[in-house]
């Protein structure tokens, strides 16, 4: 499958900012199931590639200029081939992934919830965590507006409802609690019925000598059209982008993302 993304994301400020630093994880890595057939950033200043711990492919983005919007952009072609078997271990040693952040501390309501799978879970790993992201969904549908970017797991799942980084967190924060290795993965999602999408978050977790795909929003592997960007213990560690700026007062952030199979549409 060839998918074509585009993504832009907006920064508006109230006054322009003196100087503004941007970590980008807006660029796909070749894996055994993707191969970037072309990607392109279109950026207001040259930007910094690097390799992050994790391994994702990350640019730093300095503009010091004053300035009050800041426009990213993203674009190209990813191929897509029908491989489930999941991802190997990558640099970083998978026992690291069972490490708890403050975006994914499990609380007594958690606890409580993921208490009834830890047999199954135990003796059989892949169908037990297929029925924790299936119950998952059930206690906590998807509902966007209802959470906000920074909500931990234990917030999301108190209200009950949530979008695809919420039960991301939920998931991780479940799956470690067992015992089981578990990371954060941004990227694209493509939906023949839906072209236009948000930036998506799945989980993964480490069973027998590979990474898996749960898509916990879309109750599936992650192996449907899934584009990766980056993977971490939480979002933090996976996002898009991150930044931090002098000035510029309150900030207004938009962001689009189009995904389509084949030859892309004019933008």
């Amino acid at each position: 499958m060839k998918l074509h993304v585009f993504h832009e994301t907006q920064y508006r400020y109230d006054h322009d900012f003196k100087r503004s630093i941007q970590m980008l994880r807006m660029t796909p890595p070749k894996t055994e199931r993707q191969t970037v057939l072309h990607w392109h950033l279109s950026l207001p200043n040259k930007a910094t590639p690097w390799v992050d711990a994790f391994g994702n492919l990350c640019h730093c983005l300095v503009l010091e200029h004053a300035a009050q919007n800041i426009v990213l952009r993203a674009e190209g072609s990813v191929s897509l081939t029908d491989h489930k078997e999941g991802e190997p271990e990558g640099p970083v040693p998978a026992q690291v992934f069972l490490r708890s952040t403050p975006l994914t501390q499990s609380d007594a309501a958690i606890k409580e919830f993921i208490a009834p799978f830890q047999s199954t879970v135990k003796s059989r790993p892949y169908m037990g965590l297929h029925d924790v992201m299936l119950a998952l969904l059930d206690r906590m549908p998807y509902v966007k507006g209802v959470t906000e970017v920074g909500d931990t797991a234990a917030q999301a799942f108190a209200k009950g409802q949530g979008v695809c980084q919420d039960h991301t967190h939920v998931f991780l924060s479940c799956v470690r609690h067992l015992g089981v290795p578990a990371r954060y993965v941004s990227g694209y999602l493509y939906s023949a019925d839906q072209g236009d999408v948000a930036s998506h978050a799945w989980a993964e977790a480490w069973l027998g000598s590979r990474w898996v795909g749960f898509d916990v929003s879309n109750s599936n592997g992650a192996d449907q059209g899934h584009i990766r960007l980056a993977h971490g213990l939480d979002y933090e560690d996976a996002s898009p982008v991150r930044g931090v700026r002098i000035g510029g007062g309150m900030e207004t952030m938009q962001t689009y993302a189009k995904v389509e199979s084949g030859h892309p549409s004019q933008q």
